[in-house]
This record gives structure tokens, sequence and C-alpha cells, in this order.
């Protein structure tokens, strides 16, 4: 191959790496922008912005990816179009927030956002800053079809945060002893929850019900074998 065609191919070559749209080189300002859109849930903009060569990992200051701005807003059809283009379903912010974390929790009790991200690969095993599991964050809020779900997986029913609480605790201790609540330590209990593991001061799940006046709770911890 002659000199002059190998300076003409390289040429062609490089012209073809020219410019920040569509190079697969970093755009900052497409980036922020895709970031901003999924928090507004705008699924035309995003769509449009990762067409354009918007990054779909890219994070904003606050360490955010645009799946974990979308996930904040409850917005599923734009984390869909973001997982479907390859956004990193695990992806935690500076707070370790993730999507699958924000599902479990911080979006109510609509199971939606959460089967999607199941469904994406979400690492069930992922811990917050507190290092609770996301059956921990919805054990304390009391979201029952969430519970449900995230105990038909892997995840570990006696985990233990940094508080020295499991999901039972969290549930009997947050709770306000209601229907969502006394369901969701029914669900803990049924799927096995050690209902005598006491949290870091040695009050077992049982002193906590009788000590909030939880009647139900305390009737069911009983029935589990609880003293």
């Amino acid at each position: 191959m002659g000199r002059a065609l190998v300076l003409t191919l390289l040429l062609v070559l490089f012209a073809g790496c020219g410019g920040d749209e569509g190079t697969g080189r970093p755009d900052p300002a497409l980036d922020a922008e895709l970031v901003r859109a999924a928090a507004e849930g705008d699924a035309e903009t995003v769509r449009s912005l990762l067409e354009r060569g918007a990054s779909v990992d890219a994070v904003d200051t606050s360490g955010a990816t645009a799946l974990v701005a979308a996930a904040y807003g409850n917005h599923v059809d734009v984390a869909g179009l973001l997982i479907d283009a390859g956004a990193d379903v695990n992806a935690q912010d500076v707070s370790r927030q993730s999507a699958f974390l924000i599902a479990t929790s911080e979006v109510g009790p609509d199971p939606a956002l959460l089967e999607l991200t199941l469904a994406a690969g979400a690492d069930v095993d992922a811990k917050d800053s507190f290092n609770g599991t996301g059956l921990i964050r919805a054990a304390h809020r009391g979201y029952v079809d969430i519970a449900e779900r995230l105990l038909a997986t892997e995840i570990d029913v006696d985990h233990v945060n940094r508080l020295g609480w499991t999901a039972l605790l969290e549930a009997i201790i947050l709770g306000d002893g209601g229907r969502d609540h006394t369901e969701t330590v029914r669900l803990l209990v049924d799927a096995g929850a050690d209902v005598g593991l006491a949290d870091g001061e040695s009050v077992t799940p049982l002193e906590h019900a009788e000590r909030n006046g939880h009647d139900e709770i305390a009737q069911i911890l009983r029935a589990a074998g609880a003293r």
C-alpha cells in the first residue's frame, strides 16, 4: 500500500472522530442535560440526548446518574429507557443511593420501579449509607408489596444495619404498629426472620413491640416463639 493511500485513510479515520457529538467523547453539557431531563421525567428529551451522544452513566455534582435521577422521581418509563440504553442499574450516588434502593423506599409502595430494577439485574445485597438493605428500608416504611417482592429474592432477611437493627426490628421500632407495619412483620416472620435477634442494646423485637404498644405485632412474635 502506497504512502499516499495510507495518509488518505488516516485522514478519513481522524475526520470521523472529530467533534464531541456522536464521537464517543464526553460532552459535559449533554450529560448534564441528560440528568436534568431524567429527573424531570422528560422521556422525549432523554431519548434525543442519548441519540446525540450523551453518556448514559454520566453523573451530576451529587454523583447521581440519569437513572438515579429518574428513580428519585419514580419516572419508570424514563428509567426503562435508560436501562435499555445500557445504564448501570447498580450505580450509586454520593449518598449510596441506587435506583434499586430508591425503589425500595423513596417512591411509595408501588413496586413498578422495583420490578424494573430487579429485571435489569439489580444487586439485592446493595447497602445504603446505614449499611441497610432494601428490605430494611421497605420494612421501616411498612411497604408490604415491596417487602413481599424482596423476600422472593435471595436478600438476607436478618441482615443487621449500622444501627444494630434487622428489617424486623426496623418495622417494629420505626413503624406505627398499624396494618401495613403489622403485615410487614408477619411477612418477615413467615420468611424465617429471627424473632429473638436483639438490637445492639440487647432489646428483643418482642420487647420493642410491647414497649411501643404494638399488641398485634407482639402476638405474631409470641406465636413464632419469641420470648
